[in-house]
This record gives C-alpha cells, structure tokens and sequence, in this order.
C-alpha cells in the first residue's frame, strides 16, 4: 500500500450514483483550483447527515486540465482518451476536463453533494454531462447479467487500483476510464438466453463462468481477460452502473474502470473493439453502442489537499505580469516596487 491517502475509490458498490462530466474553459482554472481542496469538506457536509448512506466523491482530472492547472511532471500514463474505430464497432473520444464520481446509498445525497460541487463551477466550467446510476437487483446491468463479478477482493484490489513505486510522485493515485452505453434491448431480448449467455462467457441465472474451452472467440469474457507474461491475470476495478430514461427509450450502462495503469483497461477496450484471435469485435457491442468516452488520473486524497497549482496559465500569467510591470512604473511615474513583490499563484 503507499503511503499517500488514496481517495475512496475501494469502498463497496452503492445503491445510487451521479457522474458528472465537466468541460473547463479558459480562465476556469482558478475556479477548479479553489474547488479541488474543498469537494474533501463538501462530501462531509452532506455525508455527516446520513452516515449510514456511505457518500464518497472521487474526482478525475483529465490530461489537458492537468497540464493547464499543474505543468509538469505529468502522471505517467496520462494521456487524452484515444478514440477506438473498429471493423464494426466504434469507441469514441469525447469531451472531459473533469469528472465527478459520487457514490451513495441514497440517490438524495448523491444529488445534494452534486448540487453543491456545481454551484462552485461558475460559468468557464461547464457540465457536459450527467448521468443517474442505480443499483440494479443483484448486482445486473439492464442485459440482465450480473457485473463486476470480477473484480479483485483486499490487498489485491490495491494493488490493481492504486500507484505505487512504479511512479512514486503519484503514489496513491489511480487511473480512471468511463465510457457510457446504451442498449438494443428489443435486440436483445429477442435472443434466446442461450444466446445472451454465449456473448457473456457464462450463466444469466447463477452467474457461473463458462470453462475456458466452452467459451465462444468473441465471448465478452474471453476478450477481457488480460494477463501477464507469466499467465498471470491483470486486473481492474470495475463499478459500473445501470442509467436510463424510461419515456426517452434510453437504457444503458456506465462503464466505470480504475487502475493503477491505463494500459490493462486499453488492451481489454482494444480487444473488444478490434477482436482477437477469431473475434473481429466483442459480441456485446452489437448491443450495446458506446457513445461517451474519457481517461482521467485520479490524483491521491492528499494531493487534492493541497494540490500544486502552477501549470501552462498560470506560467504565462506570471511571464505577462513580468512584462508589464515596467510599463506601469513609467506610467504613474513611480518605481514599481509594488510590482515587484511576489504575488500568489
């Protein structure tokens, strides 16, 4: 485990969750600075209310924010979300400064902590996106399957999820990908559950892997399984959720993926989108259409604490500030020793 405080990224599924995707403009990055410490008293605030309802916030920076409000050094996987064109199927980039992952057992305090995160925006951040995520029976996604089945129990979810030595300025940090998808259901439905349960990997009813040999080549299971070059099994953490608009015809599911690097996810996106083996693509995506996609860092708790603000605006602010101080001096016919002292930021 690192050292650093990693933020609340390995606690259990919740009933209820709020995605929230924003979009900085130039001039907001003062607004994002100020906020990034305060969302830790935020989520108090409304999490003291109703203890019970386990209310926890991770927030995701993505690359070009990154360098815009830190510089470099930049974490060391981070890069923008690299649009993925299939034979078939397509996963595209979308855009994402910021992303907003907030988890409870109450949908009312999902929304008041997001409420609150919002009003701090101001007008050079915009919400791109927003969607509702509910806990869906045991544990299904809207094709009826159970998901996250998967994913890695104790020390091993650690040491799937958070940065250690491998790049020890971000340890604690975390590496998050969330695509949205929406469903053919009438598709889907139509098929037997023979079917479903071949595009799976594995039983609807009970859950239970199919063994490797009675797996089909573009079986979803098959092609998200990654390991090592030992054989060994790579992991990720998954917390995906069910959304959907019931007037508007709109059932999907939020891909939620961390880990303590990008790459495993990418190569399990790769393989689905691109095939391997006999599979040209996954056998799911031919229902189910992703449509949102982004990559962002999730930096430790500690660092959102105190982050080091000082990137690409903030250099050219200083450099213009530099440049016009002796003008003004010549201006008011003073010195300009005001000028010359060191200002914040």
């Amino acid at each position: 485990m690192p050292e650093a405080e990693p933020q609340d990224i390995l606690t259990p599924i919740t009933e209820a969750a709020v995605f929230l995707t924003a979009c900085v403009d130039p001039g907001g990055e003062a607004t994002i600075g100020e906020l990034l410490p305060d969302v830790a008293g935020l989520r108090r605030s409304v999490g003291f209310r109703a203890p019970d309802a386990r209310l926890s916030c991770v927030v995701g920076i993505g690359a070009g924010l990154w360098d815009r409000l830190f510089g470099a050094p930049r974490p060391a996987g981070l890069h923008p979300f690299r649009e993925l064109r299939g034979p078939v199927h397509t996963a595209p980039a979308t855009p994402g400064d910021l992303f907003f992952h907030i988890r409870a057992d109450r949908l009312d305090m999902c929304f008041e902590l997001a409420r609150l995160l919002a009003d701090r925006l101001g007008p050079e951040v915009r919400i791109v996106d927003e969607v509702h995520g509910f806990k869906s029976f045991d544990e299904r996604d809207l094709l009826g399957f159970v998901d996250g089945t998967e994913n890695p129990e104790g020390r091993a979810a650690a040491a799937a999820v958070l940065i250690g030595d491998e790049d020890p300025g971000f340890a604690g940090g975390s590496y998050l990908i969330v695509q949205k998808y929406v469903h053919d259901l009438q598709g889907w439905n139509e098929l037997t559950v023979e079917q479903q349960e071949a595009a799976f990997g594995r039983t609807k009813l009970d859950d239970v892997e199919f063994p490797d040999e009675d797996k089909a080549p573009d079986s979803h299971l098959t092609l998200n399984v990654i390991e090592d070059d030992e054989g060994e099994q790579l992991q990720i953490m998954r917390f995906n959720m069910p959304f959907g608009r019931v007037g508007e015809g709109e059932y999907g599911t939020y891909y939620v993926a961390y880990a303590a690097t990008p790459a495993v996810t990418e190569e399990m996106l790769d393989n689905m989108f691109f095939g391997k083996g006999e599979a040209t693509h996954d056998r799911i995506l031919d229902f189910s259409t992703a449509i949102a996609g982004n990559l962002y860092f999730v930096p430790s708790a500690d660092f959102l604490d105190d982050p080091p603000l000082g990137g690409e605006d903030a250099e050219d602010a200083d450099e213009a500030a530099e440049d016009a101080a002796p003008t003004a001096a010549v201006e008011d016919g003073s010195l300009g020793i005001g000028g010359l002292k060191k200002t914040d930021g």
